[in-house]
């Protein structure tokens, strides 16, 4: 255990310094994450306002992670930020990933921050191990970061052809009526290149197109995410447990009216609810793992939630967490999150691996923090880019849950209508 000072908080008022300035600061340092709830009402809430500054422990792993994580919350007590990548299933089930990787991360990588600076409406909350006063100071001689002239990315390409795209969702069908499987969450992968690229405004620009409750903008070195999640993966609260998964997208409209429509079209579709249901009740089943006999229960079915640029259908479970079930192992029970991979869980993942032409990697993990009080919340990371410095590389996915009644034509529309906001982000 680290012998850390104790941690001192002070107030100040948002006057002489705005987020955009705290953000600088931040990038200034070689790790660092903002979750931002962006103020959004959810069953539940959604994330609230933290930055997250700076490395005074790490624990980063690509095995035996889950032990590792329970070390690190038990003996350090303290605030933890950071993320779980999609290839962790491989420690958690006899699983592979061997296909192509364009930006690669461990499978966990959790941090004790330095700096915390908690953000509330025209206040903020500086939590440090240096005195707050000092830190402010540096911050107010931090100069906003300026978007660098002459960005120049190209133009995404996805790494599956359409036709390609086509070929695997008839597969996906045969399949489900062989009795493989009878969901599965099929994605492709787009690439580019990034000159000058600035992921800092990138992400507010993003936050402005598509702002969202489980927004989160992640530094790790020289890899950084760009996140728009509207999905919680999982949340503690004392001994409550809170999944919110995503099943069912729609389309929004500028008429009022045949907003209304769609919205209403969605929450009537048989096809959105059947995918739903099945994700509902792998949730189920994953939390009844953890959870005290008969306290897993669904508090919202087929909610429709409205955004910036789509409706989706979010259902709400929760539980009563079993004392003697650990930190790690509530993750590791839910974890990779059922609305990303399909069902049932193991054999559906098995067939991700045939059918995708990429890795993963963060994508379809889970960025968020633990508290102290070994409380936490993670989101789903989808609607992200992800960009690596030291290479250029810019990556992102996109997919949709495939069942026997699916059109490979809408469904290969509902993943170009959920990278709508990456592909304009990244056109100027």
């Amino acid at each position: 255990m680290l012998d850390m000072p104790e941690r001192k908080s002070k107030k100040f008022a948002f006057d002489q310094i705005n987020l955009e300035q705290l953000l600088s600061w931040a990038m200034g340092k070689s790790c660092f994450s903002f979750v931002n709830g962006n103020n959004y009402q959810t069953l539940y809430g959604a994330f609230p306002q933290i930055i997250f500054v700076g490395k005074m422990m790490q624990a980063e792993s690509n095995q035996n992670s889950f032990e590792q994580l329970d070390n690190v919350i038990n003996v350090q007590q303290d605030w933890l930020y950071g993320f779980f990548s999609y290839d962790l299933k491989n420690e958690i089930e006899d699983l592979v990933s061997n296909n192509p990787s364009t930006i690669s991360f461990s499978h966990m990588n959790f941090i004790v921050p330095e700096y915390i600076i908690f953000i509330n409406n025209h206040e903020f909350t500086i939590n440090s191990f240096n005195e707050p006063d000092e830190v402010y100071e540096e911050i107010n001689g931090t100069k906003v970061l300026e978007t660098p002239s002459m960005i120049h990315v190209t133009k995404p390409v996805s790494r599956t052809t359409k036709r390609q795209y086509f070929e695997r969702i008839e597969k996906i069908k045969n399949a489900i009526v062989e009795g493989e499987y009878y969901e599965i969450n099929y994605c492709i992968e787009y690439t580019a290149v990034g000159e000058r690229f600035d992921p800092l405004h990138c992400y507010l620009k993003l936050n402005q197109l598509s702002p969202m409750p489980f927004s989160s903008f992640m530094k790790i070195d020289n890899k950084y995410l760009i996140c728009a999640s509207p999905e919680r993966f999982l949340k503690k609260e004392g001994e409550k447990l809170i999944s919110q998964p995503i099943k069912g997208t729609i389309k929004r409209s500028f008429d009022k009216n045949e907003d209304e429509q769609l919205k209403q079209g969605l929450f009537n579709s048989e096809k959105e609810r059947a995918e739903n249901l099945m994700i509902v009740d792998l949730v189920r089943n994953d939390l009844a793992k953890s959870s005290i006999t008969g306290t897993v229960k669904v508090d919202e079915l087929f909610g429709i939630y409205t955004f910036s640029r789509v409706h989706q259908m979010i259902s709400t479970v929760s539980s009563q967490r079993q004392k003697k079930v650990s930190i790690p192992s509530i993750i590791k029970h839910a974890f990779p999150m059922g609305s990303m991979t399909g069902a049932p869980k193991i054999r559906v993942m098995q067939e991700i691996e045939e059918l995708e032409d990429s890795a993963r990697g963060l994508y379809s993990g889970a960025v968020g923090y633990f508290s102290p009080e070994q409380n936490f919340d993670f989101n789903v990371v989808i609607r992200s880019i992800i960009f690596d410095e030291k290479s250029s590389q810019i990556s992102f996915h996109v997919g949709s849950a495939i069942t026997y009644d699916s059109d490979p034509e809408y469904e290969y529309n509902e993943c170009l209508l959920k990278a709508e906001s990456l592909f304009e982000v990244l056109s100027n």
